[in-house]
Formats: structure tokens, C-alpha cells, sequence
């Protein structure tokens, strides 16, 4: 609780102690007046305050307004107990509502936390200076100590050391990174020294963003909150007037039939009628769900940049992916190995057939050369299909020797040539297999193993994502040669996240009607991945307009009452996520564009979390539409109980109070996320 809640705390504390004291004293006349006025003003006061206020400043119809004149009027009829605890029971409510309020605020406050405060510069010197975030310029080293955050983007040049990224995505498993690693803003260094040079200014780096999203997301307001708000305007006015009339009219109407006024009879019930309908259930509980379920997702690692979206994404039926970098992995990996049997006899199995390749492509900055470094030096090879045996490839972490790579050259369109221990070895396509007239060899290998020879695929100067044409070998084949021999083939393809299939199946399962798969890589690839998949329609081969071209046509298609999500992570695909009914992109890699542009970002780029976000949107639209016919329901139920002298005061405070006690109840139920 806050220093303010405590206050309001012992104050009804107080005012409970006094009204049981007073109810058991044997006064009467202005004396009980008076002794009922202490805890009323006690309890009260602040209200009152609120009222004039209102009226002073022309906005007379709120709560405020609705329990001073309900109060004040039954205070006047000689109702002083049931004065005193319509006032006590709604500021219990309140405070309820509060402290309610404060436990949902708190969990996107947390996420505030990761809000740097300074940057460690070290000097000539070599001692540290803290300094503001704001002042570090692009491309300078900073250096994390164990314990501190990261304030800004970058890419560490020294120390290795796990992060803790809970704060970003939810994710309570520590992520290990080393020298050349991209690390984000907002991750907790929690063991060795980073020395890291900065790759954005702050304002643009991850956490500013975050924060930016996170602190804007209740300016966008869902239909169910605006229809409140607007129900809330007419709604109050109405009930007041319609409360006037009751104490007024029926008693006019008696004294003209020529009957008693019975005047105190009418106003009881009219003021009964007004502390039944303030609006504070609804007007309280709704928001607070949406605020809820905001902060829910925020916990999981998925921000939504409003309550709107939030609420849109309940009705998706359709969720459209973009391929590279959000189903695959967007990284080329070595996925297969094939030495020929010669190779194997003369120089070893497939780690040697590796080391070969990945020394000669030590120099060359191309995709394809880095992932082969990369599988050397982490030992990365997978199982070879069709039964073939793993690579028997030492685990340990091992480095590029540069000095076993002499005379290199690259052959632009074909590949690269080096010496590699005294060996000359060839690595690249089907046409430096061809200059080296070991077309056949080539050919042979692909008969012997059943495997069709692809087109032109390899290295320099070709796409990254060039396919093979068999069926079973789906990714860039770089062929190696020894000494004038041919050694053998690397398959290297982008493969699918691991979380990629689970997300698709946790998506159908969640009632999306569609998935589809856009991408500008080749048909074969296309089709393979959305095989692997089970995505039900893909198109391939599109440039950036085509697919803003294909996410209108499914929207055309559409019915009224569905939306259309689009996932994507890239610069390209900023147009169809403003395009989509609902923009997710993918926070941790993705663009700056993509981020901008997209309604909902998922922190750690998993996309089974779209799921995740769909459970909770539609658990929080199911809660706000439990209260909005609850607090109708029972409100109307006692409105007419009221007017016809059925429901007394203490009715009253349960259909104010109590009703919105347990809308509020219910509303943090988002807060809790499976």
C-alpha cells in the first residue's frame, strides 16, 4: 500500500470504531446529529471536497457528485447511520479499487526498472566514468559490470558473461554471450566484465523504445472502453434526473389526487435510487481489465501498444508470416555434410571435410563462408538424412587458424581456391566444379546417393537462398575439392526456429481459421518450410509491393466480424504491417521499421507467443464482458427494486459497492497468465 491508501486505511478504521460506539449510545436530538457528523467527516470529508469542486468547475455528474447528494440527503432525513456507512462502505471500494489499480500498475512499473540510469566510460586513466545514457555517442565502448544493466545497443568487443533478459522477454533462462555477440538495452549483466561498443544512440535503443511503447499504450483505448466512457456520460446525468423526478414527482402527483405527499418516503427512495446507480463498477473495472491484461502480457515478454489491439487480436482468425527471421532463424547453418568415399580414406570424415572448407572461406565475408566458420568453431553439424551417420565432430569450441591458409583467391560467381595445410582446396558451385572439370565426380555422387544435381548455387556473386533442386535437399550446396579431387558436398540452409511448428499448431488450436506464408525466397524453399510447418497457403518469390498486394486480397476476403494479423521482422515488411488489422513484430532482432510500424511486439522473437497473446486477449474481453452484464444486471435489477420502495439503503451499498468489488475482483484475474 502507498502512504496515500494507508491514510485512507486508518481513517476507515476509525470511522467503523465511531459508528459501532455511536450506534450503542443512548442519544437523541441534535446531540446524536452531532456524534454522527465526527465519522461522516472523517470518512467523507474528501469526497465532499470533490463534489464542490466538480460543481465549481461545471462538471456536476460523477461518482463524487452521486454520493454527496445520496449522503448529504439521508444525513437531512435523519438517516445518519445509513449516511455514515453508504460513505464508509464506498470509500472501502475505493480504496479497494486502488490498492487493485496500484497491483496491475506494478507490473508494468517492473518494467520500467529496466530503464538504465547511467553508462560506464572508462578513461585514459583506466578508472570508470558514470555518465548519462543520453550523452554517449555512437561507437563508443562502454563497460557493464557484473550486476549492472546495459543501457544501450551494441556489440560486445570483450568478456564473456550470461544475461539475464526477464525484463525484456519473460524469459527466466540466461543467455549466454561472448566477443562479436549483439546484446540489447535493458538485459542485467549478471556474472563476467562487457566491454561493448555502442551501435545506436539511446533514445533509439531497445529499452527507450520499449518504454515509449509501454508508457503510450493507454492513450489507444478499445471499443469496449470508449463505449464506457460514452455510456458513463450520458448514463449519470440520466440517473439523476431520473432520481429528481422520483422524489419529486410522485409526491405531486399525490397531493393533486388529494392525497398525502408522503414527501420523506420519495426522497429516501430517490436517494437509494442514486447510490444504486453510480457507475463506479463499470467506469473502474473495465479499464483496469484492459490495464490488466496489458501488464499480463508485458510480464511474458509481448507489449501491446494498446488496449484497442489488445482487443482486436481476440478476433483474428487469419495470421499471416513473413518467413526469413520469423518462422526460420534468418541464419544460414550447416546442415549437412557429404564426403566422398575417396576423401574419406585419404583425409577423414565430415569434420575434416569442414575444416577444409571453413579455412579456405576464413578470409570471405559472405553469408554462406560465415556459416561454415560458424559450424567449425562450435562443432555445429546435424545428422545427414537417409540414414547417413552425425558428423563426428570434436564438440569443443575450436578457432580459425589463419596461419594453415596461405594464397588465397576468390573467384567472383564460383567460389574461392586456398592453400589449407600444404593442400590446395576448392570450395564454392556446380560451376567452379565445372572449371575444374569435376563436373562427373559431381555427378557421380549425386547418383550414388540418390540426390539430384542442383542448378547454380554457392557463393560469390549468388543469392543466399538459392535451392537445390532435389526434394531432399532443400538449402545451398558448397562443393569442395582437394588437391584436384573432388571431396564432397556442404548443404547450408535457413532452418525453421524450434518454437515455429509448436506456434502454428497453438494457433489452430486457438481457433485461427488460416495461416499463411509470404516470402521472397524460391517456391521449393517456400514450400518446404510451409510442409515442415503445416501452413495451410503460401506464396513465394514476392517483392515487398507483392506482399502488401496479397495481405489486401485476404482482407477483401475476410468476413466483417474477423481480423487479419501479420507477423514480420524486417525493413520490408513495415507496409503490410500497418496494412494488417493487427502489426506483430518481432522486438529482440527485428527492425526498427518493422517495431515501429507493428501494433503488438514480441520480445524475444518467439512466435508461439502469438498464441499466448491471443489467450490472454480473449480471457480479458471475456472478463470485461462478464462485468458489463454483471454491473447492468444487478444495477438494473435494483434501480427498480429501489424506485418501487423494495430495496432500502443497505441494498443500495451492495449494488454500488459490493457489485463493484467484485467486478474489480474479476478484472485482475488478467493480471494472472498461464
Amino acid at each position: 500500500m502507498t502512504k496515500k491508501q494507508k491514510k485512507v486505511l486508518y481513517r476507515i478504521v476509525i470511522a467503523i470504531i465511531l459508528l459501532v460506539a455511536i450506534s450503542f449510545l443512548p442519544v437523541s436530538g441534535w446531540l446524536r446529529f452531532f456524534l454522527y457528523m465526527i465519522p461522516y467527516l472523517v470518512i467523507g470529508y474528501d469526497i465532499l471536497r470533490k463534489a464542490f469542486k466538480g460543481i465549481m468547475n461545471r462538471e456536476v455528474f460523477d461518482e463524487n457528485f452521486l454520493m454527496a447528494v445520496a449522503t448529504v440527503g439521508a444525513i437531512c432525513l435523519g438517516e445518519y447511520r445509513e449516511g455514515v456507512a453508504v460513505m464508509l462502505f464506498y470509500q472501502i471500494g475505493e480504496l479497494f479499487q486502488a490498492v487493485a489499480v496500484g497491483k496491475s500498475r506494478r507490473n508494468i512499473s517492473a518494467l520500467m526498472d529496466i530503464r538504465p540510469d547511467y553508462a560506464n566510460i572508462e578513461k585514459e586513466d583506466g578508472t570508470l566514468e558514470q555518465v548519462s545514457p543520453d550523452e554517449v555517442a555512437v561507437g563508443t565502448v562502454i563497460t557493464v559490470c557484473p550486476g549492472e544493466k546495459i543501457p544501450i545497443d551494441g556489440v560486445i568487443t570483450e568478456g564473456t558473461s550470461m544475461l539475464n533478459t526477464s525484463a525484456l522477454t519473460g524469459e527466466s533462462v540466461p543467455r549466454e554471450v561472448e566477443s562479436g555477440d549483439e546484446v540489447i538495452s535493458g538485459c542485467v549483466n549478471t556474472s563476467g566484465l562487457l566491454k561493448i561498443r555502442t551501435t545506436k544512440e539511446f533514445g533509439e535503443s531497445t529499452v527507450s523504445r520499449i518504454l515509449d511503447l509501454v508508457e503510450n499504450s493507454s492513450m489507444k483505448k478499445s471499443r469496449s472502453e470508449n463505449f464506457i466512457t460514452k455510456f458513463a456520460k450520458y448514463y449519470t446525468p440520466a440517473v439523476c434526473y431520473s432520481a429528481l423526478a422520483l422524489a419529486v414527482l410522485p409526491p405531486v402527483v399525490q397531493l393533486l389526487m388529494g392525497n398525502p405527499a408522503a414527501w420523506s418516503t420519495w426522497i429516501i427512495r430517490a436517494l437509494t435510487f442514486l447510490v444504486i446507480s453510480c457507475p463506479c463498477a463499470l467506469v473502474i473495472s473495465i479499464p483496469l481489465s484492459f490495464f490488466g491484461g496489458i501488464g499480463g502480457a508485458s510480464a511474458c515478454g509481448i507489449l501491446v501498444k494498446g488496449s484497442n489491439y489488445l482487443e482486436a487480436l481476440a478476433q483474428t482468425k487469419c495470421v499471416v508470416f513473413d518467413k526469413t527471421g520469423t518462422l526460420t532463424k534468418g541464419v544460414f547453418q550447416v546442415t549437412k555434410i557429404v564426403p566422398t568415399e575417396a576423401f574419406r580414406n585419404a583425409f577423414g570424415d565430415e569434420g575434416a571435410l569442414l575444416a577444409y572448407a571453413a579455412h579456405a572461406e576464413s578470409y570471405s565475408g559472405h553469408p554462406i563462408s560465415k556459416s561454415l566458420r560458424d559450424a567449425y568453431c562450435n562443432g555445429r553439424t546435424d545428422a545427414a538424412k537417409g540414414g547417413t551417420e552425425k558428423a563426428a565432430v570434436d564438440k569443443e569450441n575450436r578457432k580459425i587458424d589463419n596461419n594453415r591458409v596461405t594464397d588465397v583467391e576468390e573467384i567472383s560467381g564460383h567460389g574461392v581456391t586456398a592453400w589449407v595445410d600444404g593442400h590446395k582446396v576448392a570450395a564454392g558451385n556446380a560451376k567452379l566444379m565445372a572449371k575444374l572439370n569435376l563436373q562427373e565426380a559431381v555427378e557421380k555422387q549425386h547418383r550414388s546417393t540418390g540426390v539430384a544435381q542442383p542448378g547454380q548455387t554457392g557463393l560469390q556473386g549468388m543469392d543466399p537462398g538459392t535451392e537445390n533442386s532435389a526434394e531432399d535437399e532443400i538449402g545451398t550446396i558448397v562443393y569442395v575439392a582437394v588437391d584436384g579431387v573432388y571431396a564432397g558436398y556442404i548443404l547450408i540452409a535457413d532452418v525453421p526456429k524450434d518454437t515455429a511448428k509448436e506456434a502454428i499448431e497453438k494457433l489452430k488450436r486457438s481457433g485461427v481459421k488460416k495461416t499463411v506464408m509470404l516470402t521472397g525466397d524460391s517456391k521449393a524453399v517456400a514450400e518446404h518450410v510451409a510442409g515442415e510447418l503445416a501452413i495451410d497457403e503460401v506464396h513465394s518469390e514476392l517483392l515487398p509491393a507483392d506482399k502488401v498486394t496479397c495481405v489486401e486480397r485476404l482482407l477483401e476476403g475476410k468476413k466483417p466480424n474477423e481480423n487479419l494479423a501479420f507477423v514480420g521482422d524486417g525493413i520490408n515488411d513495415a507496409p503490410v504491417l500497418s496494412r494488417a488489422d493487427i502489426g506483430i513484430a518481432m522486438g529482440a532482432m527485428g527492425s526498427d521499421a518493422a517495431i515501429e510500424a507493428a501494433d503488438i511486439v514480441l520480445m524475444d522473437d518467439n512466435p508461439a507467443k502469438i498464441a499466448l497473446a491471443m489467450k490472454i486477449s480473449r480471457k480479458c474481453l471475456r472478463i470485461v464482458y462478464e462485468n458489463i452484464v454483471f454491473a447492468l444486471g444487478v444495477k438494473a435489477i435494483c434501480l427498480i427494486l429501489g424506485a418501487l420502495g423494495l430495496a432500502g439503503m443497505w441494498l443500495a451499498i451492495f449494488a454500488d459497492v459490493g457489485v463493484m468489488v467484485l467486478a474489480v475482483l474479476n478484472a485482475i484475474r488478467c493480471l494472472k497468465v498461464k
